[in-house]
Order: C-alpha cells, then structure tokens, then sequence
C-alpha cells in the first residue's frame, strides 16, 4: 500500500476519508503515493486561513514579511536534493528540467525577497503623489495600496509543482495575504513536501500557508468577495471559473493563465547560414524538448520566410535527431517523460487532429526509447509538423499539443508574419530573431497587442539572453485572449493583484500621518 499524503489545512496535518489517488512514476508507471481531500471542512480551514494567517501576516510590515520569504528559499535550498528525486520519479524530468521548476522556484522567492526588504517597515503602498481637491491645496487624494483581508487560493497545473507555487506565493505572501495551493493530482507531490518543509521549519504564522492534494470539490464554492483566485489549467476549466458565482456575482478577483499558442518568428534578414537563423534553430529545439515541451510558454508555431522553409525544416530536423528520450535515470537521455500515460494519449490525439493540414517534417517517434517501455512508460519523441499553407491550416492555430510538438510554417511578408501570430488569439509569449534593430522593435510593438511577452534575440545577446520560454520575475508573465486575461510576476507588479487600491481624500497633515 502507497503511503497517503496528508494535507495541511486549519494549521494542522489531516488525510482524507476516502481511498485517494495514486500518482505514478510516468516511466515505469509504479505507483509512488496517494493524495486525497475528501472530507475536509473546507470552510473551517478557510475562515483559519483568513483570520490567522492574513492577520498574522498583515501585523508584520513588508521588510519583516521579506525576511519570511528568505528563510522559506534558505529551507527549500536545504532540502533542494530531495526535490530533485521526487520530480525525476513522479515528473519524469531528467536534471536539467528539473533545475527549471525547482532552482527556479528558489530564484523567485530570493527576488521578491530583496524586493520585499527594499520597502522597508511600511504597511502600505504609496500609489503616485497626492494631488489637490481644492486650488489652495488644502484638501488633497492620495492613492494607496493595503493588502487584502482574504485569502489567496491557487489552483495550479501538473507542469510546475515547485515554481508554480513560489512565483504565486512570494509575491502573496510579501503582500500579507494567506496562501492555499491546490496543486494539480498527477504531480502533487513535490508542492506537499515544499510545503511541508516549510511547515515543519516554523516559518510562516498559522494558517499562512497550506496545501489541499488531490480532489476538493468546492473550493471556490467557499470563496468570499475579499479573497484572490490564480488559475493555471485548461481554458475550458477556465472558462467554468469564470462562471461561478464567486466570481460572476461576489467579483472575487482571478488571475486565468489558459491555453496559449506561442510562436517564434524568424526575421527577413535573418538568411539561412547567418547567426540570427542559427539562433532561432537552436531555441526551437530548446522549448520542443525542455521538460518535453510541456510549459505554458513552449513554441509551438514557427513563421519563417517563404524561402527558407524547407532550409529551417531541414535545420530544425538536424539538431531534434539528437535528442535522445527516454527515462530520466539513464544518464544518456535528454529528454524525459511527459507526466502521465493520460498526457501521452492527449499528445497523440493532438497529432491526428492536426493530421489533416500538416505534414511530419521530423519525427522521433522512429527511434527506439532509452531505458523504457514504449508500451507502459508516457516517454514522448519530438515531432516536428509543417504547412505551406500556413493561412488554410487553421487547426494549427487553434489546437495547443502540450508536448514536444511544433509546427512550420511559411510567411509572405512581416505584416503576413504578423497576423499569422495573431492568429493564436493571444498568447503569452513571441520570440523575434533577427539582426534588424528598427525591423525587430517594430515588430516587437505589433506583436505586444497580442502577447504578454515579447523576446527578441539577437546575435548581439546570443550568450546571455534568458530565452524564449524561461519565465523571469522581473518580467510580466500572462497574456490576453485565449491565454487568460491574467498578469502574473512583473517585478513589484505582482503585487497589484494582492493589494486593494483606495484613494485617501484628506488634509496634507491626515496624508502625511499615513507614513507612506
């Protein structure tokens, strides 16, 4: 029998009442540990959350509250090697894929840290100068930011179990407000043992942090109008959020990250042979086989000029016949498992559906697995599909495969290129290469209309740009459309979505007592 994970809620460590969920190893398909939440008095847990550990939190001032945040990073580095463990067995990622959810993670929370400390002993947020209600300056506004008295809830994806709940919990947590993470099933191990690490550690107040495992029915259902929503997932999962009644009538704020279809865009001037078209070559193959193509902000479309198709397919094809899949323990594997058999059969279907206007340029498939049963473990090889006809190919631009899937595809013009992209209906992220300074920023402005980021790499920063797919804090992440509506990180940005903002109409001398 699989040990039972227990859950944190109410300030004190509970199992569920019924038989649990097993996740599984994606390789050999063993099963490692079970997770369950049935049972739980989700509202008793709630009201704790709130009145013991957004209390406690909202006491202390934001350098106090930093000072938090690098004692947690200080005990996740400490136990950073039993991650590593966990995400290979129960992610399938080999080292380097898991050094991008787990040391990213700790990088987050050292950032908002110095961030924190650099606010000093305040409790609130300044928000612009004060300004004049009367033309003697007598009676002035103030705006002001003040944490808000709820919780923070965050229902995350399977994709990022260690950094998808530091980059939402670092900044919620420097804004004073409580942190419950329901992470996804499959992959919920490693945000249960950061958890109770950080727990065990004595860090945070009672009640500031806790962890739901497994299925919770009702969660939003217990949800008051002063608490935060952050959703990773589906946009179909999204889209019944949006429409509950805690957001559609309570307005509990949410932050949706959705489905996005991300695209690379290889410049005019960048001809094959020239550092720019090298770059794009290797970043396409970077983002196909990184944690086997499963982020948000993978590529998934690539526009190049007409002329240089089959020269890109050809590129692109060379360097995905070297990478090796299979399991993560061999050390002649590059690429890993995706999480589950469930995400191998999605990954299939998304290949037949988007059969009928692609053709397979590359496809890894052909080679034998490293270590690994083809018929049992969810090990994935990396396909590469092109169109011609990259306006008629429809599906492409509607169909998100989240995997190590992308598809070619052929410009006329950059307007062409342009309105290709925007065809994704928004997305988190585009990457530009190229060695055009002007021809590169006016892209770049085109293509922020639909995209939260835009990542423009050029010979000039081959060695030190943070690449195409790589989520940064000081950088927005999120993005319009069908990607969510949401902004995520952004430097002290974050903290926007933790904070109310109110407008103080007094005297100077009430404004100055504010100790803003």
């Amino acid at each position: 029998m699989t040990t039972l994970l227990p859950n944190y809620l109410g300030g004190r460590w509970q199992t569920g009442t019924g038989a649990g969920s097993a996740l599984h190893d994606p390789v050999s398909g063993q099963a490692l540990v079970r997770v369950d939440a049935t049972g739980l008095d989700l509202p008793a847990g709630f009201d704790f959350a709130r009145r013991q550990g957004s209390a406690a939190l909202q006491s202390m001032t934001y350098g106090a509250r930093a000072a938090l945040l690098v004692q947690i990073a200080q005990t996740l580095q400490k136990h950073r090697d039993a991650y590593y463990e966990i995400a290979t067995a129960n992610s399938g990622t080999v080292r380097n894929d898991s050094a991008v959810d787990i040391d990213g993670a700790i990088f987050t929370l050292g950032q908002y840290a110095r961030w924190g400390a650099a606010l000093g002993e305040t409790r609130a947020l300044r928000d612009g100068d004060a300004v004049k209600l009367d033309k003697d300056g007598l009676f002035q506004s103030q705006h002001l930011q003040v944490p808000r008295t709820g919780l923070a809830l965050f229902i995350n994806a399977f994709n990022f179990p260690a950094w998808g709940l530091w980059e939402k919990a670092a900044p919620a947590l420097l804004s004073g407000m409580a942190v419950v993470v329901k992470p996804a099933t499959a992959t919920a191990w490693l945000t249960q043992r950061m958890v109770q690490d950080v727990v065990d550690a004595g860090i945070l107040p009672p009640g500031a942090l806790s962890v739901i495992c497994g299925s919770a029915a009702g969660l939003l259902d217990n949800l008051q109008p002063f608490d935060v929503l952050s959703f990773t997932g589906s946009a179909d999962t999204a889209a019944l959020i949006r429409s509950h009644p805690a957001i559609a009538r309570q307005s509990v704020r949410a932050n949706i990250e959705a489905d996005s279809l991300n695209s690379a865009l290889l410049l005019p001037d960048a001809a094959p042979g020239t550092p720019a078209f090298d770059l794009l070559v290797r970043e396409v193959v970077r983002e196909m086989s990184v944690k086997s193509g499963q982020k948000c902000t993978a590529i998934r479309r690539i526009f190049v000029p007409q002329a240089v198709y089959g020269a890109a397919a050809d590129a692109i094809a060379t360097k995905l016949a070297k990478i090796s899949t299979g399991n993560p323990r061999n050390e002649a594997v590059r690429m890993g498992a995706l999480v589950s058999r469930e995400q191998y059969q999605s990954v299939q279907q998304g290949l037949q559906a988007l059969s009928t206007v692609t053709q397979v340029l590359y496809d890894g498939r052909a080679q034998p697995l490293i270590d690994a049963d083809p018929a049992i473990s969810a090990c994935h090889a990396p396909v590469l599909l092109g169109a011609r006809d990259a306006d008629g190919a429809q599906a492409v631009h509607d169909l998100e495969i989240f995997g190590p899937v992308a598809t070619l595809l052929p410009y006329r013009d950059l307007a062409h290129a342009q309105a290709l992209a925007e065809r994704g209906q928004g997305s988190l992220v585009a990457s530009l290469y190229g060695d055009d300074a002007q021809m590169l920023a006016d892209s770049a402005r085109a293509l922020a209309r639909s995209h939260g980021r835009v990542h423009v790499v050029t010979p000039a920063v081959a060695q030190v740009h943070t690449g195409h797919g790589n989520v940064m804090p000081m950088s927005l992440h999120g993005g319009p459309g069908r990607a969510g509506g949401g902004a995520e990180l952004g430097g002290l940005r974050a903290l926007d979505f933790y904070h109310q903002r109110a407008a103080v109409q007094a005297s100077p001398e009430v404004l100055q007592a504010l100790g803003l």
